[in-house]
Formats: C-alpha cells, sequence, structure tokens
C-alpha cells in the first residue's frame, strides 16, 4: 500500500470512532412526566413560579429572591401614557421592555405627512426623565416617495411629556385616596 493510501485508511478510521463516540453523547430520553410543561409559555411561567431563571442581579451575586412585580395597571406613568395616546393606532406595547411604539398617524386622511411616536420608559417614577419621548415624521411625494426624519422639536415632546406627567399624578394621587 501507498503512503497516501495509508494516511488516508488512518485519517477516515480516527473520524469513525470520534463519529461513534460522540454520537453517545447526543441521546436524549423523553421524560414521561405527565406535569411537564410542554410549550414555552408555559415553560417560562413555571420558571417563574417557581422563582427560577437568571437576571442581571443574579449574575452579578445579588441572590436575594425579595422580587416586587409591578403590572401595568398599577403603574401609573403607564397608564397615563396609554391614555394620553390612546386615539392613535399602536404597534407595540410591551410593558416589561417598557416600551411603546405607535403606528404611522395622519391626520385628515392626508398621506403624504405621518408621525410616529416611540415613548421608552426609564423609570417608574413620575419625574420628567422618567420616559424618553422619540417622533419620526413621514414625508411622501406624489409618487409615494417617503422620506423619514427625527422630529428634534422640543416643544412637542415636551408638551406630551408634561400631559403624561399631570396624568400619572393624577393617577397616583387618586390610588392613594383608594388606599
Amino acid at each position: 500500500m501507498s503512503k497516501i493510501l495509508k494516511k488516508n485508511i488512518i485519517y477516515l478510521l480516527l473520524i469513525s470512532i470520534s463519529f461513534f463516540s460522540f454520537s453517545g453523547c447526543a441521546k436524549y430520553k423523553a421524560q414521561n412526566d405527565p406535569n411537564r410543561p410542554l410549550t414555552a409559555k408555559e415553560k417560562r411561567e413555571k420558571n417563574i413560579e417557581e422563582g427560577r431563571g437568571a437576571s442581571l442581579g443574579t449574575l452579578l451575586g445579588n441572590n436575594s429572591k425579595g422580587t416586587t412585580y409591578q403590572f401595568s395597571t398599577s403603574n401609573p406613568m403607564w397608564r397615563a401614557s396609554l391614555e394620553t395616546l390612546d386615539f392613535l393606532p399602536l404597534t407595540t406595547v410591551d410593558y416589561s421592555g417598557g416600551i411603546i411604539i405607535t403606528d404611522w398617524y395622519a391626520e385628515n386622511n392626508n398621506n403624504k405627512e405621518a408621525i410616529k411616536i416611540t415613548l421608552r420608559f426609564l423609570s417608574n417614577e413620575i419625574r420628567s426623565d422618567s420616559v424618553k419621548i422619540i417622533l419620526h415624521k413621514r414625508k411622501c411625494t406624489a409618487d409615494l416617495r417617503c422620506t423619514t426624519n427625527l422630529i428634534k422639536s422640543s416643544l412637542i415632546k415636551d408638551e406630551l411629556r408634561s400631559t403624561i406627567l399631570r396624568k400619572a399624578s393624577l393617577f397616583e394621587k387618586a390610588d392613594k385616596q383608594k388606599k
């Protein structure tokens, strides 16, 4: 036999040995537990219920199990923002991610100009720096060529922010009176 043929046989033999030895590692036995969650949503709910999972706090060594959850109905900033934007169609509303994004909105069926509002919640506190407001304006020509620009006018943002803060303060005051 030639040297090349012997080398190829050795390589083939090593590859087949490693394949068969590592293929035993991939065996998976399904559990026969009827209470085992099957869908991702069920698994998440079970993990939350059991207090399992990783968070930034647990990864950094803060293993305190005393987590308090605040639901969207009890957060005055969230409620005030949704009430302020209730006339706009919403595309994304994610309480856990702290973001509200509206769809493009044009007044009086004006297809040439539309706005989009993004609210990012930075804190649950009722303060002016607790919410970041991003406004986009879309302008389209007659042949439907559109450009999108960021609106930098602080006047519109400040008016929207003050409306949200005012409503949030009223909600918080009403909640305290109920208690």
